[in-house]
């Protein structure tokens, strides 16, 4: 059975439009509350989301969901998506469910499902649900519909998990941090960490309407924080993503650093310190072939995943890796929690600024990356990727690019978009090739 709803990161769309409907959402919630009604007590789910419009709609029609075949829902409001698998697991529920599309526009929306342990579900459990959607939902008996309250203390619980990370003689005191919240899910969270932990801090992107979710600020467009990061003579610049499971930073001099610097730097330091385990770290097909060297240079493994935060869990699960990550910025740290949480990682960057006296120019740059280039071609219908023309130059780039660099091309799990991507060490030929696989992809999908 293949799956029809879910994806990479869940179920995600444009909003009003199947499968991103009340009546979808509300199908998920007795399906999924369905799976997981084991055992006889009363069953728990945990929902929280970010700041979108649509996210009312979304809850309320999962709130109805759940309830209708039995299961109890506490509701945590605004909350980054580690924050809602952290109180899945710490609350004993049978379930957590972020409602949330990431980084994407606020016209999207998505479901991401968490178990018991706080980890994303597994293959087998995402199409069991997809079975139960299928069928007729089998409602409770009208004595046992279950309860929805919310709960006022989620933000102070995880807030206190945030600190926990640091080890108790870690302060932030003198650091000056810039924090862009993407007008997402963090924006209370975030900012309150690091002040209680001593930094002084200055906002953008905390004044969520609705609407301006990722809207020219967080991960995914910095130039607001380099901006601020320059302008208040800051140490260091912070960007979350509408569901704070990612991480970009700007260093003192309001130069972008991506995720493969972030796990060089997290990477390195718990090694030091007798924290790393696994003797290496997970990262994706996607991440610099500089990141593969410099750890090599430091007798530490790099192992590669697909892309998708899922599939770095993954691999770090089966190998015993602590500390994994994408390029993109979701860094997932094990000893911290069960996803990726970008205000965990950036705790970690923080706490070495201070503990080594270093500017971040110097600590976030351990390595040069080779010419890297990635472009996306959106696409209306069909399957691009098996076209006989697009296959056959391919081919032709990766032979051209044989022992001097990789290629990595594949189809985005969340948008009708291709992605090709292609390093090595001579930027032209890098340039050169990806621009000849767009073309002729963009040729094939018109």
């Amino acid at each position: 059975m293949t799956k029809e709803f879910f994806g990479t990161d869940g179920i995600r769309g444009l909003t009003n439009k199947h499968p991103m409907t009340a009546e979808v959402a509300m199908k998920v919630g007795q399906a999924a509350g369905r799976h997981f009604l084991r055992g006889d007590y009363r069953h728990r789910v945990v929902i929280g989301k970010d700041t979108r419009l649509s996210g009312y709609m979304m809850e309320n029609a999962l709130v109805a969901g759940f309830t209708s075949v039995g299961m109890d829902v506490v509701q945590v409001g605004p909350m980054p998506t580690p924050a809602v698998a952290l109180l899945a697991r710490s609350m004993r529920a049978d379930l957590g469910v972020m409602i949330s599309a990431s980084h994407n526009p606020y016209q999207d929306n998505g479901i991401k499902l968490f178990g018991p342990d706080g980890f994303k579900l597994s293959d087998e459990d995402e199409l069991k649900i997809e079975s139960y959607l299928q069928e007729p939902a089998r409602l409770a008996k009208a004595e046992d519909i279950g309860r929805a309250r919310r709960f006022e203390d989620a933000r102070g619980r995880y807030i206190h998990a945030l600190k926990m990370a640091l080890p108790e003689h870690v302060r932030l005191d003198g650091l000056k941090v810039v924090v862009d919240c993407a007008n997402g899910a963090a924006y209370q969270v975030a900012p309150s960490a690091f002040w209680e932990l001593g930094a002084e801090v200055i906002t953008i992107g905390v004044d969520p309407n609705g609407r301006n979710i990722n809207d020219q600020c967080g991960s995914t467009d910095v130039a607001a924080l380099q901006a601020s990061v320059v302008e208040n003579q800051a140490h260091i610049g912070i960007a979350l993503d509408g569901d704070a499971d990612r991480l970009i930073v700007v260093d003192d001099k309001g130069r972008i650093v991506d995720g493969d610097q972030i796990m060089a730097l997290i990477g390195t330091s718990w090694s030091r310190n007798g924290l790393l385990t696994g003797d290496g770290i997970v990262a994706t097909v996607m991440s610099n072939l500089g990141l593969e060297r410099y750890l090599s240079s430091q007798h530490l493994n790099l192992v590669r995943s697909k892309v998708g935060d899922r599939y770095v869990l993954e691999e770090m699960r089966k190998g015993g890796f602590n500390v994994g990550g994408e390029q993109s910025g979701h860094m997932i740290l094990l000893d911290h929690g069960t996803t990726g949480d970008g205000t965990v990682a950036a705790l970690q960057v923080m706490g070495e600024l201070v503990e080594t006296g270093k500017p971040a120019s110097e600590l976030l740059h351990l390595f040069d990356p080779v010419p890297q280039l990635l472009k996306n071609v959106r696409y209306s219908d069909g399957k691009p990727l098996e076209d006989a023309k697009v296959k056959s130059v391919i081919a032709e780039a990766e032979k051209e690019l044989e022992g001097t660099g990789r290629l990595v091309i594949r189809a985005s799990g969340t948008e009708p978009l291709i992605r090709v991507m292609a390093e090595g060490d001579n930027a032209d030929q890098v340039s050169t090739v990806v621009d000849r696989i767009c073309a002729c992809v963009e040729e094939v999908a018109s």
